[in-house]
């Protein structure tokens, strides 16, 4: 068999350099997991909070002005836009560094490999905005087609967490590679069609500061201070240009190298060395001190650490924990609380409402199953092995709570507070009922199927 096109060949990326950048799969999972869990637990804070006696302090913590300024620069905004503009920009960039090592090493490396999550999320995107506009059509919710789009991989990850051995390693990772590929979709989304006016001088200075960071990284500087301090600028540059500010997180987080300082080997001959000398230097019992050189032999060895590992994996296992368990639930417990005394029974009648549960609940079932399979009926993938399509359809349902991200992309679409209330409503209700209709397929069908020969 003719052997797929590396797209890290195409970005002439040095494979052996960025062999092992990938975290092994099972902590990533297992991050994403109990996230899952720690969303919807936040998520009914949220709820409860907005629909107590104290909604009114609900309301007026996340409106509470801070106000950062330098000289005559000023940014002036309430407490819920700094985590929406902010927070997420760190989220985006976490985003962006697992989308970029995905490309590098993980299911999206090879183009056949790839085109099956591909496809399947192509279909998880368009079909269900296609069900929205469906309702909405030039209509006033037309603007948020967009918002039955995402997935929110955190969240259906905790759902397959709850399912144990009944939800296999290659069901998982198929639905990140599916989750990532939607990512990807919602960062265009968002930079091409949820953009306000554009500021033409500060998306200049953006892209000169693109431009700066770009070239640190062809000079193979592995300092995370440099690409910080620029992508602070790049971040402020972006929320004056009119585009929305997250999108500098994912631009700089495709200027973070991928490649090591030393291979696998020289960091194990270097290694062996300053152990080999730090034992010459004598281990004295009872003596927990070191020696001045027995300490440079420590560094030595903590900076060849630093070389082998590459800069985007050290950073994306740094921030991955504090996405995960901080900003991800604190966006949730800004974002999720919604009204439910008012009349609920017409904002669940509401086209905005009814075209999100529409395209999140149907859409994404339809769309994904239906790539996923059409490719592979075409002979341009194969199926992921150890998955039968049963799991794949239930994978589909659990696709299909948006949470996190269609909350983000409906601060954007909706301005009007009735119409973003419905929206979240729309959220909310199809995030729950996805999950459930994922949960009951998946508990009742989950044999994985036997892999193929060549996969054992």
């Amino acid at each position: 068999m003719k052997q797929s096109k590396s797209i890290g060949s195409i970005f002439r990326i040095n494979p052996p350099r960025i062999e092992q950048i990938a975290l092994p799969f099972q902590e990533f999972v297992k991050t994403e997991s109990f996230s899952g869990i720690l969303l919807i637990s936040f998520m009914l804070v949220a709820l409860i909070w907005a629909n107590s006696p104290w909604s009114a302090s609900y309301e007026s913590l996340w409106q509470t002005k801070i106000n950062v300024s330098v000289g005559s620069f000023k940014i002036d905004k309430p407490l819920l836009l700094w985590i929406n503009d902010g927070l997420m920009a760190v989220f985006f960039f976490v985003v962006g560094l697992e989308i970029k090592r995905e490309l590098l090493v993980g299911e999206l490396s090879s183009l056949r490999q790839a085109l099956f999550p591909i496809a399947a999320a192509l279909g998880g995107m368009l079909v269900p905005a296609a069900f929205y506009l469906i309702l909405n059509a030039n209509g006033s919710g037309e603007g948020g087609w967009g918002i039955p789009m995402a997935t929110d991989i955190a969240f259906a990850l905790g759902i397959l967490a709850l399912l144990g051995k009944r939800a296999p390693l290659p069901l998982k990772i198929f639905l990140t590679a599916v989750a990532i590929v939607d990512d990807i979709g919602a960062v265009l989304v968002i930079a091409l069609f949820y953009t306000d006016k554009i500021v033409w001088a500060s998306l200049g200075a953006a892209a000169i500061i693109f431009i700066l960071l770009m070239i640190l990284s062809r000079m193979g500087v592995r300092k995370p201070l440099p690409y910080a301090l620029l992508g602070i600028a790049l971040w402020v540059a972006f929320l004056k240009s009119g585009v929305h500010a997250t999108i500098a997180g994912v631009l700089l987080a495709m200027t973070i190298p991928a490649s090591t300082a030393i291979d696998r080997k020289g960091f194990l001959d270097r290694a062996r060395q300053y152990l080999d000398q730090f034992e010459k230097e004598g281990i004295k019992d009872g003596n927990s001190f070191t020696t001045k050189k027995q300490r440079a032999l420590l560094q030595g060895i903590e900076d060849s650490a630093q070389g082998v590992e590459a800069p985007l994996q050290r950073l994306e296992h740094t921030l991955h924990p504090w996405v995960a368990f901080f900003i991800m639930p604190v966006f949730a417990l800004a974002n999720a609380g919604v009204d439910l005394r008012t009349d609920i029974i017409a904002a669940l009648v509401n086209p905005i409402t009814l075209g999100i549960i529409l395209g999140l609940v149907v859409g994404k079932q339809i769309g994904i199953t239906f790539m996923a399979w059409l490719v592979t009926r075409m002979g341009l993938s194969r199926k992921i092995n150890g998955v039968t399509w049963k799991q794949i359809y239930g994978a589909s349902m659990l696709a299909g709570i948006g949470f996190t991200m269609s909350l983000f992309i409906s601060n954007l679409a909706f301005s009007d507070p009735v119409m973003l209330s419905n929206a979240k409503v729309g959220i909310l209700v199809a995030s729950f009922i996805s999950a459930g209709l994922g949960w009951f397929v998946l508990s009742r069908n989950g044999t994985p199927a036997p892999q193929a020969k060549e996969d054992r």
